[in-house]
């Protein structure tokens, strides 16, 4: 049964220990961590215990192991911490030219080329203070992605992978063929069938490959990599196909002997945006980001030979 927890009764300085607790897996360490004496410490950890009704941390030899309740708790309790975090950092009104601020965005590496590196020439331009990281999106996002964009800033995704999390729109893309130079002619569903692949390994980046499991073809996979920005040089020289934004393929011509062709089905165009936490949304430093990103999305334009 679920219980019922009133926050007004809780010490949330005890999130800071629990997670210090948790990633440490030792008393003494986690008390220098967060500033505490190693008694204090062992006075939140014997508070932690009692309201969890858990042992946390079991001594097994000389150290400390997390029980499974110890292990499931490390990422809420650091997201928890991550959203009080920019909570209590959040300012009436944010000044790009002279302040501070780290930002985090998870996103993939055609969205980093495309787009990310322009968001951070303009950054570099308007708000030296600013430091921008990019992060690659984990394998789990589909899981709880709440949860995981209260620990960062904001994630670069098209539309088709995630919903009920607020977004800014950024700009369209589409899917192209990617061949060989030596290919004859046009790419055909025949051709898509018969020939070998190589592919984006996580198929949620990816929603057109799903479509295609629609469509009833089942690509013959030779070759499967984590970089969109990958595919050009392992099609270079094959019989391989691969399918890429368009987008990407115009930033990268050039770079192998490869030549886009269109797609021989209705392939779902990409609608790519700036999805963040809820709890970031009257944040003027984050306020800012997002109309910075929008502005910049605007500057791309329409979609290159299209």
């Amino acid at each position: 049964m679920d219980r019922h927890v009133n926050l007004a009764n809780l010490d949330l300085n005890l999130a800071v220990a629990l997670r210090a607790l948790l990633e440490e897996r030792n008393v003494t360490r986690a008390g220098q961590r967060v500033g505490l004496s190693q008694p204090a410490m062992s006075a939140a950890l014997a508070r932690l215990r009692r309201h969890f009704s858990d042992e946390l941390l079991v001594r097994q030899g000389n150290r400390y192991e997390l029980t499974p309740l110890g292990t499931a708790l490390r990422a809420p309790v650091a997201n928890a911490c991550a959203v009080l975090e920019r909570l209590f950092t959040s300012r009436a009104d944010f000044r790009p030219g002279v302040e501070r601020r780290d930002f985090t965005l998870l996103s993939s590496d055609y969205a980093i080329a495309v787009f990310g590196a322009r968001l951070a020439r303009v950054l570099h331009e308007e708000a030296p203070g600013v430091r921008l990281h990019f992060r690659h999106v984990p394998r789990d996002l589909v899981e709880n992605p709440e949860a995981l964009l209260s620990g960062v800033d904001g994630m670069l995704m098209p539309h088709g992978v995630i919903s009920g999390m607020p977004a800014v729109e950024l700009y369209r893309d589409e899917w192209v063929c990617l061949v060989s130079d030596e290919h004859p002619g046009d790419v055909t569903m025949d051709d898509l069938a018969r020939l070998p692949w190589v592919v984006y390994q996580r198929t949620f980046d990816a929603p057109v490959t799903r479509q295609l499991t629609m469509l009833g073809l089942e690509p013959r996979v030779e070759v499967s990599v984590q970089s969109f920005q990958l595919l050009p040089a392992l099609v270079a020289g094959t019989r391989r196909v691969a399918l890429v934004q368009r987008r990407l393929a115009e930033l990268l011509r050039g770079l192998a002997p490869v030549r886009t062709l269109p797609c021989p089905f209705e392939a779902v165009p990409l609608q790519e945006a700036l999805w963040w936490h809820p709890v970031h949304t009257h944040d003027a430093a984050h306020s800012w980001l997002r109309e910075t990103a929008a502005r910049v999305a605007a500057e791309l334009g329409d979609l290159p030979g299209a």
